[in-house]
């Protein structure tokens, strides 16, 4: 299915929203497949609405889905639906798959070799919620557009 763009789809009134949906199989090119679309998108936002975007930001952007679109195939059967959505200064990426378990983020583990996705996803993004739907799960991540104009790198502060 090819991404579809809405416009003031449950924005503020004073806000509009910039978003594309996509589903994507959950074969083994759906990774770089959304990794694409979230470059092609912010890369839209930019040149047709004039909103800057940081490099970073492009970079994190695609970081965050490759992890969220990995972990979906990785623990869900079947296709995943990602929501790329601007709003105010940040990109929202929502990943839905159909299995209801919710990801827990494991404690730091130097020594462990893999399942540091969400763990990753947390630290790079202001906001991080997984929420249990009808059918499946919603995990829905916020990336900053900009970084600080303080020269502080956007997103969560170290605890």
């Amino acid at each position: 299915m090819e991404p579809v763009s809405v416009s003031e789809d449950g924005a503020a009134p004073d806000e509009q929203a910039i978003q594309t949906t996509v589903a994507l199989e959950g074969d083994g090119t759906c990774i770089a497949r959304a990794r694409h679309l979230a470059a092609d998108f912010l890369t839209r936002v930019q040149a047709d609405h004039g909103l800057p975007i940081s490099q970073r930001a492009m970079d994190l952007t695609q970081l965050v889905v490759s992890e969220l679109v990995t972990n979906a195939r990785k623990y869900a059967p079947g296709p995943v639906l990602m929501d790329l959505r601007v709003t105010g200064d940040a990109v929202e990426i929502v990943v839905w798959d159909c299995d209801p378990v919710l990801p827990v983020a494991r404690a730091a583990d130097a020594g462990r070799v893999g399942q540091h996705g969400l763990e990753i996803v947390v630290a790079v993004a202001q906001g991080f919620e997984a929420q249990r739907e009808p059918v499946g799960k919603r995990i829905t991540a916020r990336v900053a557009l900009l970084d600080d104009p303080g020269g502080d790198l956007a997103g969560r502060n170290p605890v």
